[in-house]
């Protein structure tokens, strides 16, 4: 899957755009996140151009190609497997940035021909703020590219030379919480010399802008789902991935871990149904809005509780399990309403979450209550119910979670 990044800045112009002159002029310092992952490339001398808009400068991407996102399925398991072993504590998945860089090289080299610099498209904003000769990334970010050693910090720099990548498009990598540099320009009445944080990963910002006690789990189910902890102080990952492991730990913030079962299936399933549920309704020659279908099943599933029918929703695969996709068991007469149906999906996507990282593996960690966020759990009572029937804990809902906030808040506190 790819993205443009001319829209992507476009958009952020908008938003930026949108927020008071007054309050953008007294900004010192900015917090950037944004989602893991993907890559993008460019020209470290033409990255961007700066022009004049109604609300001050701001700048343009030039030679910048498109974003390849998480969300990328290019890189089968086959290809995967043919390359090198990384040593990382993350397993190698596709959209990863270092296995997309393999894909150009092996397919398409004379892509990478064209750009000299790479990154996450967060780290390509604070490249452009700060006008960075080398891209600069967070330890967050490079873990989440594979072939990075959390430990020491540092590129597999001989594993990936011996097999010709390209290693000179590795950005440099700093702590998460330090500065990457000063904006060169007045951005949007935000003045020239602010500092800018480091690029963070969306997720960490997202815990960070929540997670006040390390007896608190987070659930996050939006587009995809989450459920992570804080490990104890002084964890280390272990040095070698397990490529069956549903758990993968996250660098946090001085050099904290997080552990997390993400999985890839949450509200995209949901709507997918929905999606379905309005297809087949229009092969049999009615119409009805999508978002109709969405209330409509959501009410017809809050009549049903004691079913029988079992839903492993898992149609986009999962990391840990690629190959293994959705099915349905213990199908009776009595379960085949809409209601039925649809109620047997939602306590699929969060028994699918519990089995990757189950309730006792919680208790072990000292869990005491989960904070419920997300927009496919805000909307869905069936999804929450379905929560507080799974997990043993208070779960407490309407906690901000937001990874801009996070980012905000991890520059105000080490301001």
């Amino acid at each position: 899957m790819e993205q443009s990044v001319q829209r992507i800045i476009r958009a952020l112009d908008e938003c930026l755009a949108a927020l008071p002159q007054q309050q953008l002029q007294r900004v010192s310092h900015i917090g950037i996140s944004g989602q893991m992952h993907g890559i993008v490339f460019w020209k470290r001398d033409k990255g961007c151009k700066w022009t004049e808009c109604d609300t001050g400068p701001a700048f343009e991407p030039e030679e910048v190609s498109q974003l390849v996102t998480w969300q990328d399925s290019r890189c089968s398991p086959a290809f995967l497997s043919s390359l090198p072993l990384p040593q990382s504590h993350i397993s190698l998945a596709t959209g990863f940035g270092c296995a997309t860089v393999y894909w150009y090289l092996k397919k398409r080299p004379d892509f990478l021909k064209s750009y000299d610099a790479a990154g996450t498209i967060h780290d390509y904003v604070v490249a452009m703020l700060c006008d960075l000769k080398k891209p600069l990334m967070s330890v967050q970010n490079a873990a989440s590219w594979g072939y990075f050693n959390s430990r020491n910090q540092s590129w597999n720099t001989d594993i990936l030379e011996k097999s010709g990548f390209p290693v000179h498009l590795l950005p440099e990598v700093g702590d998460p919480g330090s500065i990457a540099g000063r904006t060169v320009c007045e951005w949007h009445g935000i003045p020239k010399g602010a500092k800018v944080g480091i690029a963070l990963g969306d997720f960490q910002c997202s815990v960070y802008s929540c997670l006040t006690e390390r007896t608190d789990a987070v659930l996050n189910i939006s587009t995809s789902a989450q459920l992570t902890i804080s490990m104890p102080s002084g964890f280390q990952p272990p040095d070698t991935p397990d490529p069956s492991s549903a758990v993968a730990y996250f660098p946090y913030f001085s050099g904290d871990y997080l552990a997390v079962a993400a999985s890839l299936n949450g509200g995209n399933v949901l709507a997918a149904f929905v999606d379905m549920v309005a297809r087949w309704t229009e092969e049999l020659g009615l119409q009805v809005q999508e978002s109709a279908v969405y209330t409509k099943i959501i009410k017809a599933a809050l009549a049903q509780s004691d079913i029988k029918l079992s839903v492993h929703p898992t149609i986009f695969g999962e990391r840990h399990v690629p190959e293994q996709l959705a099915s349905v068991t213990n199908i009776a007469v009595s379960d085949l309403s809409l209601g039925h149906v649809t109620r047997a999906l939602c306590r699929g996507i969060v028994e699918n979450l519990c089995s990757m990282l189950p309730v006792q593996r919680l208790l072990e960690a000292g869990v005491r209550r989960i904070l419920g966020s997300g927009s496919a759990l805000a909307r869905n009572e069936v999804l929450r119910q379905e929560v507080e029937r799974i997990f043993p804990f208070p779960v407490v809902y309407g906690k901000d979670v937001d990874a801009a906030v996070g980012a905000a808040m991890v520059m105000l506190h080490r301001k």
